[in-house]
Parts: structure tokens; sequence; C-alpha cells
């Protein structure tokens, strides 16, 4: 399988300390990559040297093969990227909030074929209109996936998508998730979610430290078991066991 994502040895300093001490991820195309860990692991900021916004000190990273930190540009044209908070236009309706991002990275869309991509992501049909200023945050995300798949990008990286969505939202969210990595795309996924991670993931990492301290199939652990190994392997260096 070729790798979409290739982390290899990654190191980030930041204040002479270690955030990211010697990380190797790899997330091939159809794959869902759930990243586990703390606050302050080190999951948000492997997602910005992928995006390139953050400088390796040593290592090697690569998105479909090129250097975030050489050609972020050509990079971020291969990603997709939905934070925790996705950022849109507030008085923009959601079919001109994708046609204005397809239009920034150079894709042509009418209203008919925004319609058809905001339907695919699960935007209801009488919300295409309306300003996103009226949108649930369930509701913006699915304008975050339908920008993702119009720009047919390789990769989706998500910082903590479920966060403050209600169990159907979660559960919708996933599942839409899991089409877009069924339709080939790489995703890796940064979240707190055990229960959406052991949903839609195909690979579980956990990170502490800005280590990988551990990694397995998502679905050689039932709910309970992961739960266990996230709670063993996420504690603070120092605190006990």
């Amino acid at each position: 399988m070729t790798d979409v994502l290739a982390i290899d040895g990654l190191v980030v300093m930041r204040d002479g300390r270690r955030t990211i001490d010697g990380l190797d991820l790899h997330v091939g195309r159809g794959v869902v990559y759930a990243l586990l860990g703390g606050n302050g692991a080190g999951k948000s900021t492997t997602i910005d040297v992928l995006l390139g916004f953050v400088a390796p000190h040593a290592g090697t990273v690569r998105v479909d093969g090129l250097s975030p930190a050489q050609d972020a540009a050509a990079v971020r044209r291969r990603l997709a990227y939905l934070p925790e908070n996705v950022a849109l236009y507030p008085y923009l309706s959601g079919i001109e909030n994708l046609r204005y991002f397809c239009a920034l990275a150079g894709i042509r869309l009418d209203r008919q074929a925004a319609a058809g991509m905001l339907a695919q992501a699960g935007l209801d049909v009488a919300a295409h209109a309306r300003r996103v200023a009226t949108y649930s945050k369930g509701m913006r995300q699915k304008v975050g996936l339908a920008i993702a798949h119009a720009k047919h990008a390789s990769a989706m990286l998500l910082d903590e998508p479920t966060s403050g969505l209600d169990p159907a939202a979660a559960n919708d969210f996933a599942r839409r998730v899991r089409e877009a990595a069924d339709d080939g795309m790489a995703v890796l996924m940064a979240t707190h979610d055990l229960f959406n991670a052991r949903q839609v993931a195909d690979r579980i990492g956990i990170l502490n430290a800005g280590r990988l301290v551990a990694e397995f199939d998502a679905h050689t652990l039932d709910h309970a078991e992961l739960e266990r190994t996230y709670l063993a392997c996420a504690q603070p260096a120092g605190a006990p066991a």
C-alpha cells in the first residue's frame, strides 16, 4: 500500500524541549488513522507539520511524496483540513462557501454541482442556501467534508472533529469520514473520542509526550480494552499507575 502521509523520525523542538520526539507514522490510501493522546501530547503539532505550518527539527515528512517544509503550497492543495471549528464565512450560504473555497483552489463549481457535493456530504437540501451563521457545528463540518471531496484531496486531516457534537451528529460524521476513506482518501484524525476512534478507524496510535507509545488495528480491542490501553499509555510521565 502506498503511504499518502509518511512521517519518519520526526522531531519538533519548542522552547528547548522536544514536543515531537522521533515520531514514525504512516497512513495509506483508504485508511482512517486515529491519533489519540491527551492535551499537549503533540497531536495538533503533528498536523501542523503536515500542513507546513511547523518546520521539523529532524526527520522526514512527506504528503504524496512532497515535503511540506519545502513545498507547502503544493502539499496543501493535496490536503483537506478540518479543525475543531471549521472556519467558514458566516454571511455566505453553504453553497456560496463551497464554491468560494473551491475557487481559491482553482476549481470551478456551478451551483448545481455544489448542491450535489453538499448533499453527498449529508447537508440537508433546505440548508444549502441558508447563511452559515445559522448552522450547527455538525452542519459546518459537512460543508468542510464537501470541500474536501470537491478538492479531490489525497488526504484529510481532522483535529478533534467530534468535540461538541451530540451522539447522532458524531455518528453521522464518522460515517461520512468512513465513506471518504472508502473512496480512497487517507484520513488522519487527532481525537480524544475513544468511541468514535474505534468506530471509524482502521488503525489507532497513542501519542504521549510526542512519542508514539502504542499502535494497533482498531478492531483488535473492544471499547473497554481500548479505554484501559489508552489510560495506561497516555498518562503523563511520573503519574501513578
